[in-house]
């Protein structure tokens, strides 16, 4: 099922409700499905790759180069085929109920479940620099990994990071680093070490960006001092914030990435989150995941999920079953024994031999 609008079955409890639609989620959703495991994933549309559709996603083996909406349809088709439903929809709160869930959207839609995954990505928060938030995605990258190949033997900038100009020199001869803020926190060595491979340090904050809007490329970065240095492709650090807010009434928060690229959900390695019955996977928990990192990520969740309802089942199966044996039926035998006991040789009225 893919509708556009959640809506209530009958008040039906989910075992799983998974909390956005990207790779991580319908990775998590696929092999719950295909465990007999009733899925809803709610998605709100707005995957954080979508600017990288011209440019596709790389390193997926078997799905190379695929446009990421492609690969989110398919992925859509392929959860539904296993009964899994998948509906979009903007998540305002998840809240608990004694053993369940209640996960209400922003327009007042609820669905219950028994096991939350959150699945929602991040938010990319790009330099506050004219003409850069329209080529993201395009000609401004930031993942040599991602987009490294495509920016081969180009004339690249980097805008102030010392590690990524060292990792896009691997793809071209051409980069320069932008010294922009951050020229005073290189160290001797640093600035040593790229003189060495041929970087070139500019000094000068870059203020805009210059393109050629008939042939929608990047052109050249300006600096304050009004120079424009020329440029195919310019590579950026954002500030990466999970999508995590409406976590809050659960007790989760977000916190620092240990290399300081930003916030994220703080999980153990099967995506548990420490609240009872919520885990999370992919960029919300992992900032610096691809697309790869968070499809395994989601799958992984969705194993350690399947396997907390498994347990969670026997223990209610046999506790059902104790309960069935410490109060037998009340049968025929039963009620010859009784009678006999109660009533003796007046059984069922019957008066017996004096």
């Amino acid at each position: 099922m893919d509708t556009n609008e959640l809506k209530s079955t009958d008040g039906r409890t989910w075992d799983v409700v998974v909390i956005g639609g990207g790779a991580a989620g319908l990775s998590a959703a696929l092999l719950l499905t295909r465990v007999r495991r009733s899925v809803l994933v709610i998605d709100a549309g707005e995957p954080r790759n979508a600017p990288a559709v011209r440019v596709g996603a790389h390193n997926i083996l078997g799905r190379e180069g695929i446009s990421p909406l492609e690969l989110l349809r398919v992925g859509r088709e392929e959860v539904a085929s296993y009964g899994g439903a998948v509906v979009n929809g903007r998540v305002e709160r998840v809240e608990r109920g004694g053993s369940t869930f209640t996960i209400t959207t922003q327009d007042g839609q609820r669905a219950r479940a028994r096991r939350v995954l959150v699945t929602t990505g991040l938010t990319d928060e790009l330099p506050d620099i004219p003409g850069l938030a329209e080529r993201w995605g395009h000609d401004v990258i930031h993942c040599v990994y991602c987009h490294g190949w495509e920016a081969r033997d180009t004339k690249v900038g980097v805008l102030g990071n010392f590690h990524q100009a060292l990792l896009f020199r691997q793809m071209t001869d051409h980069v320069a680093l932008f010294a922009h803020h951050a020229q005073a926190e290189l160290t001797d060595e640093q600035w040593e070490q790229l003189a060495a491979l041929g970087i070139e340090v500019i000094h000068g904050a870059v203020t805009a960006l210059e393109t050629d809007t008939e042939q929608d490329k990047l052109t050249g970065a300006r600096l304050v001092s009004g120079t424009v240095i020329p440029l195919d492709t310019l590579v950026v650090a954002p500030t990466f914030t999970a999508r995590g807010g409406f976590l809050e009434d659960l007790g989760l928060t977000l916190n620092p990435h240990p290399a300081g690229s930003g916030v994220q959900v703080a999980v153990d390695p099967y995506g548990f989150t420490g609240v009872q019955g919520v885990w999370a996977a992919g960029n919300v928990s992992d900032v610096l995941a691809a697309v790869p990192q968070s499809a395994g990520a989601g799958s992984t969740a969705g194993g350690a999920i399947n396997m907390d309802l498994v347990l969670e089942d026997a223990r209610g199966a046999t506790e059902a079953r104790e309960a069935a044996s410490a109060t037998p039926p009340f049968d025929g035998t039963m009620e010859a024994e009784v009678s006999q006991r109660v009533l003796g040789t007046r059984a069922h009225g019957l008066e017996g031999p004096a």
